[in-house]
């Protein structure tokens, strides 16, 4: 097919992608295929060969700077003065300075200012703010957490976050007072003393593993029912406190001084009971037992001690129960923090896998584990207040602007009908990153004549931890029907060995797409794989190569140090600082490249990579985690990282305990040096006459007398 726009500086791939009249069409292009030139080229060839308005294209991105580097490149590929390229990769320039200039040069160019460039929210915040009035206030403000990046929404930020906002629900919803000393039960029994896990993995103090809403330490669970059961009825007591009758000193398990009563709990853990019931009997001493079975029903304890002790308080004893918030959790903030956070997390997980709250709460009551059924018990009632409280407050998170731009574009087809009527081509970006509610939002704009023309790499999905569903990519055509698919297989960002040993680890990999991605770039360096004894070794290891790299003549921003965790990267950076080394963790990497890349922490294990993180029981309750599926992820993750360099790559390990990852790349790729190991044998010098054993020193064997070999008089 013959065109007028100039599509020379695409391979037969590229071109046939940016050409396809296809309805529903998937790039699957490998790193460094050039997958966003050719979106960006498929935008240009619609409006100039084909006569489509600017204002029936839509292309959507998932961050705000991939916005930005869209519009950059539109705008340099218009701007024939080459000013604005300047500009745009002027390091000098802020960057409000930079957003300014993008701005002005936008609008100089009319059909660059026409096209919607958008992040999906974006595109669903002015989609609310313009037409959703009949779905929800439009004059609505985002609320996010502590550390969510507003970006372009911040001039109509929500008054306070979604943590302050759930604190002061929390609050509330414990004026509740059986509210209150359940979350306080919980607390202390999961996030402090933590008997979910084994013994050995808590911390008991003085072998008492629980604590009692009243902040005593006691031996057993039975033993802190008693405990809460007197708390909760305003008695006080006195816990193992020593007494000594006359023949020895002991310590019964409870003294209740309004009673003048003492309680021994009699279980499995419990000390012969005869010699202590003597001592009761000879200095004429109240007491009473209670049996371990009671323990075991709630009801049954509230019997026994209520028979216990009907007749034995004073007839004036106070029997209020007043408790609050702040008293209560006086020496638990951190915690309580910690559990606001959990419901952050639920919170933003439900409406991702888009499920109804009474499901989740259904779900999690089927759960074999208490702690789950509690978890949710609390958790449930408070978002559906957090729920209410935004909606009553006109506030919308960023889950919420696409889940109520979907309800909308449902409920009033006018307004549905008006987008899918304009927005006749939906060009998606980084489309291995979707989930079920971007994927749902876009099902509703399209029509039969509408075009969909995705980009995206399945060996890059790398954020199912944030609800990205790898099953759309992977398996497009069963959620698009009569689809396209082109694969992109030519990588001109790396070297052939760095292609090489990327293709050899993903091949591990089940759930994917198969590609065979080949590199347009030779070179003789082999990726450099160096194993130290120790932290300190491979530090100094990476220094010396960035002071070689540096007098070579790469500049620092073009060397770049990677890393799973931010916490591996800290010991290096004081030592790299002087050099100025650009780190990241390889999830900020994204879309990046270096000339050099060094990948460090390869370890094995706990704190290395891949490091799989079987994520709490509590959030299986909404989406299930496959082991298998975790580690493919990691090695997705281990992929990007690899393939973030052009000409040089530095592996990072430790002598025996090398990742596994490392195993999975070909020797044919790879160099290996590593930090020398002093020999355990010392050696031992021989005479070569008579083969006796020799000193050091020996000039002459004091054996034979034969002159020792290499050794000057």
């Amino acid at each position: 097919m013959e065109t007028t726009t100039d599509l020379s500086g695409l391979n037969d791939q590229q071109r046939n992608a940016v050409i396809s009249n296809s309805k529903r069409l998937l790039v699957l292009a490998g790193a460094g295929s050039g997958k966003t030139k050719t979106l960006l080229q498929k935008l240009i060839y619609l409006i100039e060969e084909k006569g489509v308005s600017p204002s029936n294209i839509i292309a959507v991105t998932f961050t705000k700077n991939a916005t930005n580097e869209m519009i950059d490149r539109l705008i340099i590929s218009a701007d024939e003065s080459g000013e604005y390229e300047k500009l745009s990769g002027d390091k000098n320039l802020s960057k409000s300075e930079k957003d300014r200039f993008r701005n002005e040069y936008q609008k100089r160019y009319k059909w660059i200012d026409a096209l919607t460039i958008k992040t999906f929210h974006s595109f669903c915040y002015n989609t609310l703010r313009h037409y959703g009035v009949n779905e929800f206030d439009n004059k609505f403000k985002i609320i996010g957490n502590e550390n969510t990046e507003e970006g372009e929404f911040i001039k109509n930020k929500a008054p306070e976050t979604a943590f302050e906002v759930i604190h002061k629900l929390l609050i509330e919803q414990c004026e509740d007072v059986e509210y209150l000393l359940k979350l306080k039960r919980y607390i202390l029994d999961y996030l402090i003393d933590k008997i979910h896990l084994k013994e050995n993995d808590r911390i008991p103090r003085d072998n008492k593993y629980y604590t009692t809403l009243n902040g005593t330490r006691v031996t057993s669970k039975s033993e802190q029912s008693i405990s809460d059961w007197l708390y909760r009825h305003n008695i006080n007591f006195e816990y193992e406190p020593k007494i000594n009758v006359k023949e020895f000193s002991f310590n019964p398990d409870f003294y209740i001084p309004a009673a003048n009563l003492y309680i021994e709990h009699v279980s499995n853990k419990s000390y012969p009971m005869e010699a202590k019931e003597q001592q009761f009997k000879i200095g004429n001493i109240l007491y009473a037992k209670t049996p371990e079975s009671m323990t075991t029903d709630s009801a049954l304890i509230n019997q026994t001690l209520d028979k216990l002790l009907k007749n034995r308080l004073p007839a004036d004893y106070n029997k209020s129960f007043t408790v609050n918030f702040r008293e209560e959790f006086n020496h638990y903030h951190e915690n309580v923090k910690d559990f606001i956070r959990q419901i952050i997390r639920v919170t933003n997980m439900i409406k991702v896998e888009n499920i109804g709250l009474d499901t989740v709460l259904e779900n999690a009551e089927q759960d074999q584990h208490e702690r789950v059924r509690h978890f949710y018990e609390l958790t449930i009632p408070i978002v559906k207040k957090y729920n209410n409280y935004c909606t009553d407050k006109s506030y919308l998170d960023f889950n919420d602007l696409i889940s109520r731009s979907i309800s909308l574009f449902k409920n009033h087809s006018d307004i549905a009908n008006k987008y899918r009527n304009t927005l006749q081509y939906i060009l998606v970006d980084e489309f291995q990153d979707v989930d079920n509610l971007q994927i749902e939002l876009i099902r509703l704009l399209l029509t039969d004549n509408t075009q969909l023309f995705c980009v995206g790499d399945d060996w890059q999905s790398i954020y199912g931890f944030k609800g990205s569903n790898l099953s759309y990519i992977v398996e497009f055509e069963k959620y698009f029907k009569n689809a396209e698919v082109i694969k992109f297989n030519l990588n001109y960002r790396s070297t052939q060995n760095i292609v090489g040993a990327s293709n050899e680890v993903i091949k591990h990999n089940k759930f994917k797409v198969d590609k065979d991605i080949q590199a347009s770039k030779k070179s003789e360096h082999k990726i450099v794989i160096y194993s130290g004894n120790n932290e300190k070794e491979n530090i100094q290891f990476c220094l010396n190569r960035v002071k070689e790299l540096m007098n070579e003549g790469i500049s620092n921003d073009e060397i770049l140090f990677l890393y799973r965790r931010n916490n591996m990267f800290l010991p290096y950076d004081r030592k790299l600082k002087n050099e100025k080394i650009s780190g990241k963790t390889i999830h900020a990497s994204k879309g990046l490249e270096a000339k050099v890349v060094f990948i460090i922490g390869l370890t094995e294990g706990s704190g290395g990579f891949p490091d799989i993180w079987l994520e709490d029981r509590i959030y299986q309750v909404i989406k299930k985690a496959d082991y298998d599926l975790l580690m493919e992820e990691e090695r997705r993750l281990f992929y990007v990282a690899i393939t973030r360099a052009k000409d040089k790559l530095f592996l990072v390990t430790e002598k025996g305990n090398e990742s596994s990852f490392l195993k999975e790349i070909p020797e044919i790729f790879t160099v290996r040096t590593t930090a020398s190991v002093k020999s355990v044998v010392d050696k031992v010098i021989l005479c070569g006459n008579c083969f006796s054993q020799l000193e050091k020193l020996f000039i002459y064997c004091p054996y034979c007398c034969q002159k020792i070999e290499g050794v000057s008089s």
